[in-house]
């Protein structure tokens, strides 16, 4: 069986002093870090995914609701945005940035962009025309079975495993890996994953 291990959003706009920080975030960065030194190469593919907002619209509020709107957070080009120090040490090959002047929450609706570039919309759709999403590359790849961890499991951990899911893949996510907002989202999330078919490990 080949598998693929995605690593969402795991970057200081979502760890302890970050925009969205989730409370446990930087020890995961680690974690996950100690992780693929110990199993990457069990892996066919890795990849990581970003929030890389340039315009999102709605989705960044001066008063957010924190369901549907946000405070500005992995703002493009922004050190927060960037891949946490422990996750860009392991230098992964693959980088699916994301929610460029939309609000995106799974990784499968960014498209692999190894620079720091700050693309037009134009730019943004025909990349994603081009073949270079998430789903293309695991296609490719060959992979039947999809490992997902990272940040944060209540929010893009669980949108990026479902749709992993609904693409027929295998899909675990490993939970000594990934933190949610809150423990009562994290369980609603858990839920959701598990009547999905979603293993959680």
């Amino acid at each position: 069986m080949e598998k693929a291990l995605i690593i969402v959003d795991v970057q200081p706009t979502f760890c302890e002093g970050g925009e969205l920080g989730v409370q446990g975030g930087n020890a995961v960065a680690d974690r996950i870090a100690k992780y693929v030194s110990a199993h990457g190469d069990e892996y066919a593919y890795i990849a990581t995914t970003q929030d890389w907002h340039i315009e999102p619209g709605s989705h960044w509020s001066a008063h957010p609701d924190f369901v549907d709107t946000w405070p500005v957070h992995g703002k493009a080009g922004t050190p927060n945005a960037e891949l946490h120090p422990a996750i860009a040490a392991l230098h992964v090959g693959h980088h699916f940035k994301k929610g460029q002047y939309s609000p995106s929450y799974s990784g499968f609706e960014g498209y692999e962009d190894n620079t720091d570039a700050i693309p037009t919309r134009e730019q943004v759709a025909m990349d994603m025309a081009a073949g270079r999403t998430l789903a293309d590359a695991l296609r490719a790849s060959g992979v039947t079975r999809v490992d997902v961890v990272g940040l944060a499991e209540s929010h893009c951990v669980k949108e990026t495993a479902l749709d992993a899911r609904k693409l027929g893949y295998e899909v675990h996510v490993i939970e000594d890996l990934t933190e949610p907002v809150s423990e009562e989202s994290g369980e609603r999330a858990r839920c959701q994953m598990r009547e999905a078919g979603i293993i959680l490990d």
